[in-house]
């Protein structure tokens, strides 16, 4: 701990002369004039008036007798209002005025008529000196006060036995026999070991730090404390006192709600790195499913439709493929998130109008498993009449998350039990007025190092091949985007509580409406330009296309299709994959906008990341069917039209 001196003010101090003879006045000022500044007035109405208006004189040397005010009498008036020391000027007829100023504190020194000067000079000096330490030491119980006051954290001033010298903790401790506060009664029980563990390593090692966590109405709350052995005070030789002497410094502050935020914030960083790596493989799966269940769709077009068998594994293998796809699409969310459509939703409605999907799917997990335990959904909590302001969310989105919760407690309660969902407007009144949805149910409940790491993608606690660990992610990435939060209450064989926090919103006008898109363009047969590096991807599409009666030319870069247009072969409409090891969809694209401006460009992408897009494209997510690539191409050439 660095150590910080008190500051004395040094230099020139201010000194005020009162006599009511003008030669004193002269033949002091030439004395002191040297070393000190100098006002002086043979009236001591006057004096007090200089007094009022200068805040920095140190030192008042005044006569006694005086004929409107003795010198006394002056300076007493003066001790009212200023803190100038006070230096009397007297003979020996006034020697008991004196003493009587001594006595009450109204003057420091006194020196005899006529005086002699060096000791007069010593003596100004020392009294002005004292009057610097002064204004140092009452300079400093300001600031030491200012901080107790105004500084966010508890700070303890103790000997090192833990007598307490200062604090600012707002407890009311009892006073033990010798007139003090013994430190441990500023703590809570709970700490009171900690404080003394540091107390004791303080004095040994000069300084001590820990973080340590208490109980407080069922809630931990963690406290950062630091301990320090000030170096201070020093004995009359210079030598610091033995360490079992010197005081300590205890400086402690509630951190609950710091290190949450950084749990959050390593959290945030995490899935943003798993958001990366898991959408660049979901881009080579859609790839790979782009080309699987194309393949598959023109196939089954192919195959005669007589045998019973052909058409089941067709319609086996393009299921799942497909479930494939949503696979991939949960992992995209993560590094490619799916915009959200914010709009006011009443949740209220929106939950009743899921009740009979929640129970249908809670009743088929349950056939699927073959389990006896039925789950039943309690919405007593959610009458039809209940008004709770609306939020603003994607009702899509949001859907889907309330029913994932809802399957997660069916999953936790394998023998049954009830799931009941709760709504109720956030009275804490606690930052932006909100809406909590809660779902809970009556299972097996989690662990609290299960409960800390529940949002991770890919962390599950079902068993193989009964979930992929993407869900709550996914609920998770969602809320954040939309302004919401998740946050989860859960005790072993106890249950778990869901508790989502959804911001509100003031309903849009009614007189709003969303433009209606155009009536889709009939396709014309057109000579269309494909670039994919995938040769499998690249031969799917072009047998979409040429169903369609399109003339296809497919070429495996960007740099191609700027060859094979720049050779003067016209199209109607370039279909560009993004991500390519040459030239990617984005580059070609900026190219042909300058060299072919108003040519229609459809791109195409298994993973792209939504700040790389080029401005105002429509983009074709792989994997696609016949109708979507349709579709997309009529809505290219419609916004090109």
């Amino acid at each position: 701990m660095k150590r910080t001196e008190m500051s004395v003010p040094h230099g020139r101090s201010r000194i005020l002369i009162v006599d009511d003879e003008a030669e004193i006045l002269v033949a002091l000022t030439d004395l002191l004039e040297d070393e000190f500044d100098i006002l002086s007035s043979t009236d001591p109405l006057e004096a007090l008036g200089f007094l009022k208006k200068s805040s920095d004189i140190a030192v008042i040397v005044s006569d006694q007798r005086m004929p409107n005010m003795t010198g006394d009498v002056l300076l007493s008036k003066a001790r009212e209002f200023s803190d100038a020391r006070g230096i009397l000027l007297t003979g020996y007829a006034d020697l008991a005025a004196v003493v009587a100023a001594l006595n009450q504190g109204r003057i420091q020194f006194y020196a005899h008529k006529p005086w002699e000067s060096d000791s007069l000079r010593a003596m100004v000096r020392e009294v002005a000196a004292h009057h610097r330490l002064e204004r140092a030491l009452m300079t400093e119980r300001v600031l030491l006060h200012g901080a107790l006051e105004s500084v966010p954290m508890n700070v303890v001033f103790s000997e090192s036995d833990g007598t307490v010298l200062r604090h600012n903790v707002a407890v009311d401790a009892p006073i033990n026999s010798r007139g003090n506060i013994a430190e441990d009664m500023l703590f809570s029980e709970a700490l009171r070991p900690e404080i003394e563990a540091m107390r004791v390593e303080a004095r040994e090692r000069g300084e001590a730090t820990r973080l340590v966590a208490e109980m407080t109405q069922g809630e931990v709350r963690w406290h950062e404390i630091t301990r320090q052995t000030l170096p201070w005070p020093r004995n009359a030789s210079g030598v610091p006192f033995p360490v079992e002497q010197r005081w300590q410094l205890s400086l402690g502050r509630d951190v609950t709600e710091r290190l949450a935020m950084e749990e959050r914030l390593r959290q945030d960083d995490k899935m943003h790195a798993l958001g990366t790596l898991a959408g660049g493989i979901a881009h080579d799966f859609n790839n790979l499913l782009t080309a699987m269940l194309g393949s598959l769709e023109l196939l089954q077009d192919m195959t005669p439709a007589s045998d019973p068998m052909v058409t089941k594994l067709f319609d086996n293998a393009l299921d799942s493929a497909r479930r494939g796809t949503v696979l991939t699409r949960r992992l995209l969310e993560f590094g490619r998130p799916k915009p959200i459509a914010l709009r006011p939703v009443n949740l209220v409605e929106l939950i009743w109008n899921m009740h009979d999907l929640i129970v249908q799917s809670l009743s088929r997990a349950s056939d699927l498993r073959g389990e006896t335990g039925r789950c039943a959904l309690n919405l007593e909590h959610v009458p039809r009449d209940l008004r709770v302001a609306s939020v603003l969310s994607d009702p899509g989105q949001l859907e889907m998350a309330l029913l994932n919760l809802c399957i997660n407690a069916r999953d936790a309660m394998p023998q049954g039990g009830i799931i009941t969902i709760y709504l109720a407007d956030d009275t804490s009144g606690a930052g932006e007025p909100c809406v909590i949805l809660k779902v809970e149910d009556q299972g097996c409940g989690m662990s609290p190092d299960v409960v800390r790491r529940i949002f991770e993608p890919f962390f599950t606690t079902k068993g193989l091949g009964s979930g992929t660990g993407l869900g709550l992610s996914t609920i998770y990435g969602f809320l954040q985007r939309s302004g919401g939060d998740i946050r989860v209450e859960s005790v072993p064989d106890e249950g778990t509580s869901m508790i989502v926090t959804l911001p509100v919103c003031t309903p849009a006008p009614e007189n709003q409406s969303i433009e209606a898109g155009a009536s889709d363009v009939p396709l014309n047969k057109q000579r269309i330009l494909l670039a994919d590096d995938e040769a499998g991807v690249r031969l799917v599409t072009e047998q979409f296309l040429a169903q369609d009666g399109h003339k296809v030319v497919s070429v495996p870069d960007g740099a191609d299709v700027i060859a094979v247009l720049d050779k003067g072969e016209c199209f109607d409409l370039v279909v560009l994959d993004l991500l390519m090891p040459g030239m990617g969809g984005r580059e070609c694209g900026q190219i042909l906008e300058q060299r072919y401006p108003g040519l229609p460009v459809l791109y195409v992408s298994g993973y792209a990341d939504p700040q790389n897009l080029p401005a105002q494209a429509f983009v074709l997510g792989k994997p696609f069917t016949p109708q979507e690539l349709r579709d997309a191409i009529s809505a290219t050439m419609r916004k090109s039209s």
